[in-house]
């Protein structure tokens, strides 16, 4: 008979950790996204967000579980979407502008936050296991802040691109255009498939690995800071 020490020792857990580099990063990139949108409409006077508990540290109140399937898989994806009351904002399309940008821009300072981590605990974290770990997961973390901050910055309903880029139209088809939001996910999903489709690399890749490339001087300047 085989013990239950003796089970534990045979798992593979090399797939359990691989899964959980993938899931962790993707809960907390969501989870500060859609937190930053709330805050953003909550300083610009729209407290809906609030009021719906999406200000909330629990990453359970924001994960749509098929995006998040998505992101930790293709590295694109989404989450709950943050309700915002633009009538609540002294400046409708503006406002609504800078709470969209709030969602990327967190993410672009995740990615940057954990690469200076990285930088700066590689040395000491690189012979362990546990520390390997948590190397590997900042890597992916910082990888999948990019990716995710770069395509909800493309210009389709209902990524955050498209409310930055209808602010600079007149109302009248800024109204209309919003519209399209209902429809946008599954445009959006045909675009992804052509372009997988089209390109070895999808461009969403190629353009996080070069903005992953200029933000990896931040782990750069880190490591030089231990000397």
């Amino acid at each position: 008979m085989t013990s239950f020490g003796s089970v534990l020792r045979s798992l593979d857990w090399s797939y359990l950790t691989d899964l959980l580099i993938q899931l962790i990063p993707a809960l907390l990139c969501i989870m500060i996204h859609e937190i930053c949108h709330g805050a953003a409409a909550y300083a610009l006077g729209d407290r809906t967000a609030a009021t719906q508990g999406r200000l909330s540290l629990n990453p359970l109140h924001h994960v749509d579980w098929f995006g998040l399937l998505m992101l930790a898989v293709f590295h694109f994806g989404w989450a709950k979407p943050v309700s915002v009351d633009m009538r609540n904002f002294k400046h409708p399309k503006r406002d609504m502008a800078i709470t969209a940008l709030a969602g990327p821009a967190s993410n672009f300072l995740l990615a940057a936050l954990a690469l200076f981590l990285y930088g700066l605990l590689w040395r000491d974290l690189y012979a362990g296991g546990a520390g390997r770990f948590v190397i590997r997961l900042l890597q992916y973390m910082a990888i999948l802040s990019i990716s995710l901050g770069l395509f909800n910055l493309i210009p389709i309903p209902p990524l955050d691109g498209s409310k930055v880029l209808f602010s600079f139209l007149p109302d009248r088809a800024y109204v209309r255009l919003m519209v399209l939001e209902r429809y946008g996910m599954f445009l959006l999903m045909a675009l992804v498939l052509i372009l997988n489709r089209a390109f070895d690399v999808s461009p969403v890749a190629r353009a996080t690995e070069a903005v992953y490339n200029v933000f990896f001087r931040i782990a750069v300047f880190a490591d030089s800071l231990r000397g």
